[in-house]
């Protein structure tokens, strides 16, 4: 099915403010994580920021996120058939930004090794990493979702970046009761 027809597959709902919508959507804190890849015909990294990622399944592993259909960046990511995830720790907001950059040179100054599983950057001193293929894309209206098996994991030990209400920030734990 083309990306045009998916676009159109659900159904049409009633008019609401996007405005407002993003705006209560934004009351729900998300963390923040980098999803990568190589480039199959190139061999260069591609990368992009994602706040929809989430666990679905545990048999088998499977994880999910949401990519914009204008993006330029997941369809560089695709080409492989696999991705990377590092989930960002809260003194990472650097590598949010440069990975939000439009361009090719995202990541210049960030600090990235080949990922163990599939060559995809994984970002040093993040609270967690994922090497992914690629299972399915399903339709999300004006987004794709994706959703991935996951065949290497890996947990750091730092407190996740979490973006809440248009703002990056860390984890506060709960004071006890």
């Amino acid at each position: 099915m083309s990306s045009t027809a998916l676009a159109h597959a659900l159904p049409a709902g009633p008019a609401i403010d996007q405005r407002l919508f993003r705006d209560v959507m934004g009351h729900l804190p998300t963390g923040v994580v980098a999803v990568t890849g190589i480039e199959a015909d190139t061999g260069r990294p591609a990368g992009m920021i994602v706040g929809t990622f989430q666990s679905l399944s545990l048999t088998p592993a499977l994880v999910t996120f949401s990519a914009d259909r204008a993006s330029t960046s997941w369809p560089r990511i695709r080409t492989s058939g696999r991705f990377s995830v590092s989930v960002l720790a809260e003194h990472q907001t650097d590598v949010c930004q440069a990975l939000s950059r439009k361009g090719d040179d995202k990541f210049a100054g960030t600090d990235w090794v080949p990922s163990p599983e599939n060559g995809a950057p994984h970002f040093r001193g993040a609270a967690a990493w994922l090497d992914c293929e690629t299972v399915r894309e399903v339709d999300g209206g004006d987004h794709v979702i994706v959703i991935g098996r996951v065949l290497y994991m890996e947990a750091g030990s730092s407190e996740p970046l979490v973006f809440h209400r248009g703002r990056l920030g860390g984890y506060r734990a709960p004071a006890a009761v």
